[in-house]
């Protein structure tokens, strides 16, 4: 055990007795409680109310409830076919793939004497306004309408970023409680997650796709009021002059260390191994609610779907750390790649309808496929969060990783639009699926393509360091960016520890 780690879960127990309830109450039963108070006590309740906020709140229960309703405004407000809604959602994610210059910016470009405040009061107002736009129009254009979804996918990037920067903040200032602080960061995401797909379909059906955007108001609500308490030191009188030069700088280190084999190299197999995975997810969605070709899944059990995909995740999770963490990075990749082509040819045993000759009901089977694909796709992206965090360069490794993170959302805007140009060359569209199993043959063989790649991804165990000290040096790094490193990595990568 590390020193890091001993000091935590010292301090962990000092805490725990400081705060013992009275009257022989167990303090297992208090442990949650005494928990949250320590970390509010060492660090300042604003920030974990932010974590909970954002991470919870923000991403979690409000990404459960955006993914199923916006999936039913497309289909059933603004009856768009499966293609183009694929294109769609992937416009919206542009925003994160644009992370690295929300974290410049927070990192160098304060407003009015803050850094941080300024961008959750935009990330609240950007929410709050787009959310409740698309809910209280009832024929939008929809150009707004994807002008208003993607500007309320800024808001929750811009303010993801900034709760990052924060918590990398407290890691440096606190390192006896980064794991602690990054626990705190897992559970309310995982939480969240799990509490917003389990109630979104129910509340779609109570309350229609416009009514549940509405609903995403009260989580950018929340997110500008974390703007307006958040504790953070005033720094009056910035010279904006310094602005430019530390962004300078700050690329021309990341484009340095870009240039490296080492890097360049991985980069590409996590670009490739998401953009050549083409996406048919809006394809199965409609076929999924058609009450004639497909099963008709009510909003209920779309949700439910998509809760028990998150389930997945989390044992995705639990196995990779209790099992498959000091496995090598290549084998890893190999079969987790491997079995995600595999598991896709379980849709096209559902849309062929082969589980009904089995008498295997659809709603069962596609729960087991949910859980199934979510397990696997977590377990091949853990290792690839570690080894981007090996990637990073010394100084900048917050902004660096912000930068890995957003090649693969590139990834993810590839993959997206690649499955809306196949659905529509096969003519999927709202009404019509007989090409639909050509289509999930397709992205299934697709998927197992980035195998070719995997020469790309260093021969290595997931705990040797990638970049020695002599392969890149840096030159001077801003202050600011070295005062601030991990912004990305501390939230992504530290929950695998």
């Amino acid at each position: 055990m590390s020193m890091d780690v001993e000091e935590s879960v010292q301090l962990r127990n000092e805490g725990v007795e400081e705060l013992q309830p009275a009257e022989g109450l167990s303090v297992s039963r208090w442990a949650p409680l005494n928990w949250f108070r320590m970390l509010a006590n060492e660090m300042h309740w604003t920030f974990v109310f932010g974590v909970v906020v954002i991470y919870g709140i923000s991403q979690g229960i409000g990404g459960g409830l955006t993914r199923v309703s916006s999936d039913y405004y497309w289909k059933d407000v603004q009856m768009v076919q499966p293609s183009e809604a694929q294109v769609y959602n992937g416009i919206t994610s542009i925003p994160w793939i644009v992370k690295p210059l929300w974290g410049l910016l927070t990192d160098v470009l304060p407003v009015a004497g803050y850094q941080r405040r300024p961008y959750l009061i935009l990330a609240g107002l950007l929410g709050v306004i787009s959310m409740l736009v698309l809910s209280l129009h009832n024929k939008l254009h929809i150009v707004f309408a994807l002008l208003s979804l993607t500007a309320g996918s800024a808001g929750v990037a811009i303010a993801d970023v900034t709760i990052d920067a924060c918590a990398a903040q407290n890691s440096v200032n606190h390192p006896s409680l980064a794991h602690d602080i990054q626990s705190l960061c897992g559970l309310s995401s995982s939480i969240g997650a799990l509490l917003g797909f389990s109630i979104s379909g129910v509340l779609v059906h109570l309350m229609g796709s416009q009514g549940v955007l509405g609903l995403l108001s009260v989580p950018a609500a929340l997110v500008f009021l974390v703007g307006t308490v958040l504790n953070e030191p005033h720094v009056p009188n910035f010279t904006y002059s310094e602005v430019y030069p530390k962004l300078l700088a700050a690329n021309q280190t990341m484009w340095t260390t870009l240039k490296c084999p080492d890097v360049w190299g991985p980069c590409l197999y996590m670009y490739f191994s998401l953009a050549l995975s083409w996406s048919i997810d809006e394809g199965m969605f409609y076929w999924y609610t058609d009450p004639k070709a497909g099963p008709a899944f009510s909003q209920e059990i779309i949700g439910f779907m998509f809760s028990v995909g998150s389930a997945g995740s989390l044992l995705g999770v639990l196995l990779y750390q209790n099992v498959l963490k000091d496995y090598p990075v290549r084998s890893l990749l190999f079969w987790s790649q491997l079995l995600l082509g595999v598991s896709g040819m379980l849709d096209l045993i559902l849309v062929l309808r082969l589980n009904l000759k089995v008498e295997m009901p659809d709603y069962f089977f596609v729960v087991i496929v949910a859980c199934v694909y979510q397990m696997i796709a977590r377990i091949k992206w853990l290792p690839l969060f570690v080894l981007s965090a090996k990637l990073c360069p010394p100084g900048i490794e917050g902004t660096f990783f912000a930068l890995l993170m957003s090649i693969d959302n590139a990834g993810i805007l590839t993959s997206s639009w690649g499955g809306g140009l196949l659905l529509h060359i096969l003519k999927v569209t709202r009404t019509e699926f007989k090409n639909l199993w050509v289509a999930i043959l397709i992205r299934s063989i697709m998927r197992i393509l980035p195998l070719t790649l995997l020469y790309l991804v260093p021969r290595s165990d997931q705990h040797s360091t990638i970049l020695g000290t002599d392969v890149f040096k840096t030159k001077e790094v801003p202050e600011t960016l070295e005062a601030e490193k991990n912004i990305e990595l501390v939230a992504l990568v530290d929950n695998t520890q």
